[in-house]
Formats: C-alpha cells, structure tokens, sequence
C-alpha cells in the first residue's frame, strides 16, 4: 500500500536517543559524540552501569545538567553543561584520546550526514555553512571504538536519501559503522548489506524502501517499533 509521507510521524531526535540507550548493554564503555548522540546520556537504564566518555576528558560522565547542578567548567564535547558518576574522572586531550585510540570503547555514537550500505561514514565536511569543518575525534573513533551506532534522519530537508549505495560527501571513515538509528527504522550495516533491524510500526517495506537510497533487507526476525503511552519509543 502507498503511503503518504503527511501521514508519517517519525521519532524526534530524543525518541532516537532513548532507543539507542536502551540498546546499550550493561557494563558497556561508550563515547557520546556531538549534536543528537550526546542525548543518549539522559536515556540511559537506571539498572545498567554504562560509562560514558567524552572527547573533551571526561570518562564517568552523567546525564545534562541543570538548574544549581550547571557547572560552567564542566561541559561535553557540545559544550553543553552535564553532570559526574561517581567516581568520575577529568583528564586532558591527550589521557582522553588515548583511550579511544587503545580500543578501550565498545561504542563510539556518531550523528552524520550520509552512511552508504557498507557502513561509510561520511559526518564532517559538506558546503553548508554550520557543517563541522575539520575531521576531529570521529576520525579516531573509527578505529578505536569496537562498534559504530549512528543516529541521523532518515532523509535531508529536501527529502534525499541519507542512506546510500555511496556517499557523495567526504567520507571520515570506510566501512565503520555497525548500526544506523533513523526516525523511521533501526538498521544494520552487514557483510550482505543493509538489513532492517526494526521499522515503525505502520510503516510498508515498500515505503520505507522508497524514501532510502540503498537496497534493504528484511529478515524472518524483523521487529517494530512503537510508542508508549508516554512517547517512549520501544520495540514490540
């Protein structure tokens, strides 16, 4: 069946976190990257113990913080004030790169622009005029984390495909990412393409193909995804 794109509502960039939070397992180590992913921090189970890094030197970092807990000196890799685990740790650029140059991290949650159906991640350099102008710490990270989440929409304002068979931007890294979380499906990057993992709950293969600009799969295991009665988002 045709669907119309007026009929779709997909998640909001904290729905996207919060899925992607609580598919971080217990005892993971995770760098949160900046725009959408430094999100995932608030999302996190209260009955995992996850640590979160972030370039800037912060291994043990908690969720934003706000009101009396806002330390201007205390800030993530978006600049943003966020709070301390216990038991937090503060270092320089070189300690913090350190770790994620050793494969000391078992995710490293990028946002990017394009991803192609081999995992390329292209996430640094485009002609718009916010667009971050240098490679920076996604460059490490491709190394050094054991697996790469995105979190991107699906489509650009002009309703493009962000999901290619190739990037047409400047690529950070070939072959790197392992999992893409859009506001219409969770996907994964495999040795045969990419596979849908979860889809929203509405939504056709055959639309959801449409709108993606490299071939999908769809396993016997796919699930869907749907929202509470709260907006949380979580797999049925």
């Amino acid at each position: 069946m045709q669907q119309d794109t007026e009929d779709i509502k997909g998640l909001s960039r904290q729905q996207i976190a919060q899925l992607l939070a609580g598919d971080i397992p217990d005892g993971a180590i995770v760098n949160l990257g900046i725009g959408m992913p430094t999100l995932v921090g608030n999302y996190l189970p209260p009955d995992r113990e996850i640590l979160l890094h972030s370039e800037n030197g912060i291994l043990g970092m908690g969720p934003a913080a706000a009101g009396d807990a806002v330390d201007p000196d205390l800030i993530n890799a978006s600049r943003q004030p966020v709070t301390l685990r216990v038991g937090a740790s503060v270092t320089e650029h070189t300690i913090s790169f350190a770790m994620m140059r050793g494969g000391h991290l078992d995710y490293a949650v990028l946002g990017a622009f394009q991803v192609s159906e081999r995992g390329d991640l292209a996430n640094w350099k485009t002609d718009a005029a916010d667009a971050i102008p240098a490679v920076g710490a996604p460059w490490t990270w491709r190394w050094g984390a054991r697996q790469v989440l995105v979190t991107m929409e699906h489509r650009g304002r002009d309703g493009a495909p962000k999901i290619l068979r190739e990037c047409t931007y400047p690529l950070t890294g070939a072959g790197v990412v392992t999992r893409i979380y859009t506001d219409l499906a969770v996907i994964d990057v495999t040795p045969r393409g990419l596979s849908v993992h979860a889809m929203l709950q509405g939504l056709s293969r055959e639309w959801l193909q449409s709108v993606t600009g490299a071939p999908l799969r769809f396993p016997d295991g796919l699930r869907f995804i749907e929202r509470d009665a709260s907006g949380a988002p979580r797999y049925a």
